[in-house]
């Protein structure tokens, strides 16, 4: 056999140019068809004689000899590395080569035993592959954006992985590809990252979110590649974030403020969810990033309240259910906030207002925020919020008691809308009374003790400073109005049934306002141009 197979590789180094993989492929095949042959000639001393002598197996022994005598041979064992490692070249520069031929080949170097597979191919085939990634990345990264150069290096890691499918051994996928990653990727991360004008940031601030969850996808498969995308994104959140909250302008407005805020939120959500594949570490890193700059500005607790006041005073007319929650979904932004109290003691103030002058849209909208911040921070956080409401159902039947009860002998006159209070719910202030109209205060004094004689161990403090009030005036030209005005209005407007003209301390004499409420209230009343109830002498 020996003998015969130094015959056969002359034969094929004696083989020109193309036609020596060729060659070398049908030896290779007549030579296997041989040995079966012999091998089940053979088959009675490979059973017995063999196993007893422990000599080398007559197909193992066959495949030996091809190994020493053909491919391990002077002339061959150079030639064919080389040949092969130039048709790789050829066909990664585009040309078309014959796979078929290169997969027998590749198959007999396994066949024959995983280290020659190893040594005469596969440890030469990645150091060339290492040179020639090298030199084409930095030829690529010269002259390519941040985003070109991305989808060159992906073009590259699927062919090689398909070329593995083609024609190599499986288990050399995971080492080729740790080549393109290494050369393509790893090597040139932070020049990629911070690239002028198309890197990381230029992504993130025109929502690429194709080149990013290309970026994401290709460094992920690097050491650190997801800490490079996450600090550089981070670091990106904070500054912009920290220019949004000390911005005096958006300060103005709190609403916008706000919403600037939730924009900025939705953004990067989208971001993390299109490009990121909702990776929990960035998400980690893009609250802590709101957490940051979120608190920078000390009134931040008070404009998320606002916000929510605004929208639950109007912005939310007309909205979809579910548009409803995503909205209030959004507000919980608030839990990046480190003093959770300063909010709750503004939302406790806007919730009171909101609810005290009817001006609420939607309770149901209410009563879910209520229960998402309940979720959110726990029992005791709305155990009072969840008190004022009830106040509120409970004044209700207590109304509609007192009117069962007096409604005969009240006849035409005011009516009155009371609601009563629990003391530790509800924010508390100061109790300042104020002279009401004699029509108003007998019929408050009716209510008291209707109250207390249906409620036992109880005391009524009245907040004239919380109220409103609607009026009908005729002015003089006959003219008819409703007015809503606040309980101190409708005191110093009732005088004016009265007299034509009062002066400021007379005023102030006859209600008993607090002189700062009293100012605020007689400049609405008089020096609002086009809307002012009284005239004032001088203007």
């Amino acid at each position: 056999m020996t003998f015969h197979l130094q015959t056969m590789s002359k034969c094929i180094e004696d083989a020109h140019g193309g036609s020596f993989l060729e060659e070398l492929n049908i030896k290779w095949s007549d030579h296997n068809k041989a040995l079966q042959m012999i091998r089940d000639i053979l088959m009675y001393m490979d059973r017995t004689f063999i196993p007893s002598t422990h000599k080398t197996p007559v197909h193992e022994l066959g495949l030996n000899l091809w190994r020493d005598n053909v491919i391990h041979s002077d002339k061959i064992q150079t030639r064919l590395l080389n040949t092969l490692l130039e048709l790789i070249l050829r066909e990664r520069t585009g040309e078309v080569i014959n796979r078929g031929l290169m997969r027998n080949i590749i198959k007999m170097l396994m066949d024959l035993g995983p280290s020659v597979y190893q040594e005469d191919f596969e440890k030469p085939f990645l150091e060339v592959s290492a040179d020639f990634y090298r030199a084409e990345s930095q030829e690529f990264i010269e002259c390519s954006d941040c985003g070109d150069y991305l989808k060159k290096a992906e073009r590259r890691l699927n062919e090689e992985i398909e070329r593995v499918s083609q024609y190599l051994d499986a288990k050399s996928e995971a080492k080729i590809t740790n080549v393109v990653e290494k050369e393509m990727i790893a090597n040139h991360m932070l020049r990629l990252v911070h690239m002028e004008n198309s890197g990381l940031v230029k992504m993130l601030l025109d929502d690429k979110f194709e080149d990013l969850g290309r970026m994401y996808n290709l460094f992920r498969r690097v050491p650190n590649g997801l800490l490079t995308i996450r600090d550089v994104m981070t670091s990106h959140i904070r500054d912009t974030g920290k220019q949004l909250v000390t911005d005096p302008e958006k300060s103005k407005n709190p609403v916008e403020f706000v919403e600037s805020l939730l924009e900025k939120r939705d953004k990067y959500d989208k971001i993390i969810s299109l490009a990121f594949s909702n990776d929990k570490t960035f998400q980690n890193a893009l609250n802590s990033s709101f957490e940051y700059f979120i608190n920078l500005n000390p009134r931040s607790p008070e404009y998320i309240s606002l916000f929510v006041d605004d929208k639950l005073r109007k912005g939310l007319k007309g909205v979809k259910e579910e548009d409803i929650e995503s909205i209030l979904d959004k507000v919980m932004m608030f839990r990046y906030l480190q003093e959770k109290d300063v909010f709750e003691k503004y939302y406790k103030q806007h919730l009171a207002k909101r609810l005290l002058s009817g001006k609420t849209v939607s309770d149901d909208a209410e009563r879910s925020l209520i229960v998402k911040l309940k979720t959110e921070c726990g029992y005791q956080f709305t155990s009072k919020l969840e008190g004022m409401f009830t106040d509120m159902k409970t004044s209700q039947d207590t109304m509609q008691g007192f009117y069962a009860a007096y409604g005969a002998e009240l006849g035409n006159g005011p009516t009155l809308v009371v609601q009563v209070l629990t003391t530790g719910s509800w924010p508390t202030q100061s109790s300042i009374t104020c002279n009401l109209p004699s029509e108003m205060s007998a019929l408050c004094e009716k209510f008291r003790s209707y109250y207390l004689g249906t409620h036992t161990g109880r005391r009524l403090s009245w907040q004239t400073n919380m109220g409103t009030a609607d009026l009908r005036a005729t002015f003089g030209n006959g003219q008819k109005y409703e007015l809503n005005v606040s309980t101190y209005q409708m005191c110093v407007l009732m005088l004016f049934n009265n007299a034509d003209c009062l002066s400021y301390r007379e005023i102030e004499q006859a209600t008993e306002i607090p002189p700062s409420d009293l100012k605020r209230c007689l400049q609405s009343l008089a020096c609002v141009k086009g809307k002012n109830v009284l005239r004032k002498e001088p203007e």
